[in-house]
């Protein structure tokens, strides 16, 4: 089979997948967000990266398949509203005059996802440890009073959490 024969199957194999499986998909998602809006954007989302991934004609189960990627979907657009959401809480605190920029707004918007990315794979107590040491300021021994923890074992979490953020960083 030729680039441009094999080019031409994966279209067919996708656009039989989406033809078959994108109606049922929306209303899986619409259950699950009470949106149409919202439910339209995550299915679209959810073929693109069947798209890209050249999944579509190895499937033996394709709504299985679907499902999981939009279930990954889902649980991104709430992390994502809830950091905007917090983000949002912490600007209506603040007076007017000090608040940023739309652009500004937007930019630490990003670099607050990316973080919240780059955390995610951490375990829950690394994750508090290494954010009260980075964000909060705290030294390694009031962390460890913090943590009832020594302060061996905050290091140890500080470097796990470092080296997971070089590591995420890479990809």
């Amino acid at each position: 089979m030729s680039r441009s024969d094999t080019e031409v199957a994966h279209h067919d194999h996708l656009h039989a997948l989406y033809r078959d499986h994108s109606g049922w998909l929306r209303g899986w998602l619409r259950k699950r967000l009470s949106n149409s809006a919202d439910a339209a954007d995550l299915a679209q989302d959810t073929f693109i990266r069947v798209m890209v991934a050249r999944t579509a004609s190895s499937l033996q189960q394709p709504r299985r398949y679907l499902t999981t990627i939009a279930r990954g979907l889902v649980i991104d657009l709430y992390r994502r509203r809830s950091v905007e959401q917090a983000y949002l809480d912490v600007l209506m605190s603040r007076p007017e005059v000090h608040a940023p920029s739309a652009e500004t707004r937007a930019v630490i918007l990003e670099s607050l996802l990316a973080i919240d990315r780059m955390l995610d794979g951490l375990g829950q107590r690394t994750r508090q440890i290494f954010l009260a040491v980075q964000l909060d300021g705290l030294t390694y021994e009031k962390a460890a009073e913090r943590f009832d923890v020594s302060v061996t074992t905050v290091r140890k979490h500080l470097a796990k959490g470092l080296m997971h953020c070089l590591l995420m960083d890479e990809e």
